[in-house]
């Protein structure tokens, strides 16, 4: 958000991501601390290794869509998030799932884009039939490639759920790095 308001002050930025003043304090604290980001009379902005890391971080993220609630989602709203070329980084989907939850989302589910299918990590079969509305919904919201992962981070509320698929993403990323 820092990226694409330019210089943001905090209220504004606690609006557009509706968090609290407090904890868009602590979060612009951290990355302040981290040198992602500076503050100024102007508002924050991002820093040389801020734009760095966001730039990298668009590499990997791709499209995201809103998806009604499913067997395989554990929420009654839903944000499913591309992720290119990451399944070699996912394990079993557990890892995923747990950042969600620490964000507060009720949990993530990971999906592995494959043959043309959408599986589950460790599984070989296509989760949705062919004919399954959201299957349809993803493949042409997301337009997944193959080695390509979805994340849908699940929660009461939609802005929860997002914030869920983006730590679980981050997790996944973070494992990248490791």
């Amino acid at each position: 958000m820092i990226d694409a308001e330019g210089p943001v002050g905090r209220i504004r930025l606690s609006k557009i991501t509706e968090l609290g003043e407090g904890t868009v304090r602590t979060l612009t604290k951290h990355l302040e601390n981290k040198g992602l980001i500076v503050t100024s009379r102007e508002g924050i902005t991002l820093t040389e290794a801020g734009r760095k890391l966001t730039s990298n971080l668009k590499l990997f993220i791709g499209q995201e869509t809103k998806i009604p609630p499913t067997a395989l989602t554990v929420g009654p709203r839903n944000v499913a998030v591309l992720v290119k070329n990451a399944s070699n980084l996912v394990k079993t989907g557990v890892e995923q799932r747990d950042a969600a939850i620490k964000v507060g989302a009720l949990g993530a589910t990971t999906l592995i884009f494959s043959c043309g299918k959408l599986q589950m990590p460790l599984a070989d079969e296509d989760v949705f039939p062919k004919d399954s509305k959201v299957h349809n919904l993803l493949i042409s919201e997301l337009r997944p490639s193959d080695n390509d992962i979805v994340i849908i981070g699940s929660a009461n509320d939609e802005s929860t759920a997002e914030i869920g698929a983006i730590a679980a993403i981050l997790e996944t990323l973070r494992i990248k790095k490791d």
